[in-house]
């Protein structure tokens, strides 16, 4: 019996479907570098967590809880070991507005509908699959410059109060003079101890020395600097079951629906857009279905516990790989390790400087960054160059979800505009009827070619009977089936006889789909290639 959507649901997000070579491979070894690089994403969440809270108007438990519980359910029964999920900016910047609006409760009862599309998605198998290469790297260095100017902010004074009325952040005002100079110079000794440390050694993760020596020596020396208290207290304990206590009534569907189908929507295409560039960086595929399960999931859980949501965070993914986080351990590492700060550690962590996890994050801009992509620009097709640019520009001043969209949108339009020029035909007389000419027809007939494809054939100069090979071609669209029989009228208004020969089977579900007259299926059984058909009435579609 075939299984339905739904009911691979549990297989996909079954823990036996763990990968076996990764247990296999648990040595002492692997656990220590597993386990520091979760410690080391830990640290590098806090920030980010606290950052975004503030841009979505909420408390920053409230996002600190998102990164613990999305990161946890995802690193348990994601698609992709070692990839790092939390709350993102990309999800903060859509949420502003609803809070701003109606509250945090409905922001929580958003997110459990959010997740509950993404569950749907995944069950559904409702995944990206064309997204071109010239997309991706746009899609990355966007996404690096993004994270870059996000960094800026630290640079501000600390000290403003937010506007959800949290004492919490920056004031707005850029530093200048010795606090600016030492601010540089502790986010350049980072950079230089996570350049130089595995030079030296891997056995501790560059980025976790790069922290801990930088945060030895501000804390050593009394260095008045901006640290992790300065944005806010992450003290707080176990998140809590939290039913939304908004209305169950339509009204409120309204309010919610349109934002929990954008923040799904954006929560999977940078969750899978992440999971392949880890996948790449890993050498390993597949597991998109599962990811948007799991994702699904997570958000579910997350709304029922007073967290914001989340997606898949290709900065801390790429700490993560970057410290030798290939399993799953390291995710939940990092899940673990972050609800310990929250609960016993925050003392501790609110002392960190902010100038260590500058550092770290302005080494994953340089690693993120697809420099390849400026030293091939003028070898490239103008189009791809141009998609790479505008894929860029526009996730640095939209959304990532808008600049895939175009950058989709626009590859595709010249994918057909090249394709609409390949169209043309070779003439020739017929060999097994006298008299007789044949059309071969080669390149793609869609509704970019047909009007090349009309430009083919001279009616009134052509004999009685005219036969139309399209063994190098293919029937794709309804577009193609109605030049086929604006053709055919036109030979038929001069007494003519058109044929169409090589008309496959796929080419023959395209007529029934269309609803026009069906071709017979007499195809030859070796070749699966139909005989001539006459045109007379109707409309016959042809392909290879």
């Amino acid at each position: 019996m075939t299984k339905t959507p739904f009911a691979t649901f549990a297989e996909r997000l079954s823990l036996t479907n763990l990968n076996s070579a990764d247990l296999s491979a648990f040595t002492a070894t692997r656990i220590k570098t597993e386990l520091l690089a979760g410690l080391t994403v830990a640290l590098a969440l806090v920030p980010e967590a606290v950052a975004f809270s503030f841009v979505a108007g909420v408390h920053p438990l409230v996002g600190l809880y998102a990164a613990f519980i999305v990161g946890l359910i995802t690193a348990v029964v994601g698609g992709r070991p070692g990839m790092i999920s939390g709350a993102t900016g990309a999800l903060a910047v859509v949420m502003v507005a609803l809070v701003a609006q109606h509250g945090v409760e409905y922001l929580f009862a958003t997110v459990v509908l959010m997740g509950l599309f993404q569950l749907i998605a995944g069950a559904f198998r409702l995944v990206i699959r064309l997204v071109p290469h010239p997309v991706m790297l746009g899609f990355v260095n966007g996404l690096a410059i993004v994270i870059f100017l996000a960094q800026l902010s630290q640079f501000q004074i600390p000290g403003g109060e937010h506007a959800s009325g949290h004492s919490f952040g920056v004031s707005g005002e850029w530093m200048t003079g010795l606090p600016l100079a030492l601010m540089l110079g502790l986010v350049a000794l980072t950079m230089a101890i996570i350049w130089g440390m595995p030079k030296l050694t891997k056995a501790i993760p560059a980025p976790l020395a790069g922290i801990a020596i930088v945060a030895a020596i501000v804390i050593g020396f009394g260095l008045d600097v901006p640290r992790v208290g300065d944005l806010a207290s992450i003290k707080g304990g176990l998140p809590t079951l939290h039913l939304p206590t908004v209305p169950l009534n339509f009204a409120t569907l309204e309010i919610i629906a349109p934002y929990a189908l954008i923040l799904a929507a954006i929560g999977l295409i940078e969750s899978l857009l992440t999971l392949n560039l880890v996948g790449e960086m890993t050498g390993k595929r597949g597991g998109a279905s599962r990811e948007c399960l799991a994702q699904g999931a997570a958000n579910v859980v997350t709304g029922f516990f007073g967290g914001m949501g989340g997606c898949a965070m290709i900065g801390q993914s790429m700490i993560n790989v970057k410290s030798g986080g290939r399993t799953r351990l390291s995710g939940i590492a990092a899940a673990l390790f972050l609800l310990a700060f929250i609960m016993v550690g925050s003392s501790l962590i609110e002392q960190i400087p902010l100038a260590a996890l500058v550092g770290v994050m302005f080494m994953v801009v340089i690693g993120t960054f697809a420099w390849q992509s400026l030293r091939i620009m003028r070898r490239i097709p103008l189009t791809d160059a141009f998609v790479i640019v505008l894929v860029t520009a526009v996730t640095v001043m939209h959304d990532l979800a808008v600049a895939v969209v175009v950058g989709v949108i626009v590859s595709a339009l010249a994918f057909a505009w090249n394709n609409a020029k390949r169209i043309h035909a070779i003439t020739r007389d017929s060999v097994r009827e006298a008299g007789a000419k044949v059309y071969e027809i080669e390149g793609p007939l869609f509704f970019g070619s047909t009007e090349g494809f009309a430009e083919l054939f001279t009616p009134q100069a052509d004999p009685d009977v005219v036969i139309v090979d399209f063994l190098r071609s293919r029937v794709v669209d309804q577009s193609a089936l109605q030049a086929i029989e604006d053709l055919a009228a036109k030979y038929e208004a001069l007494g003519k006889t058109l044929r169409l020969r090589h008309l496959t089977r796929d080419c023959h579900k395209l007529l029934n789909h269309a609803g026009q007259l069906l071709v017979d299926s007499n195809d030859d059984p070796e070749y699966e290639l139909a005989v001539d058909y006459s045109v007379r009435t109707g409309i016959f579609g042809g392909g290879h």
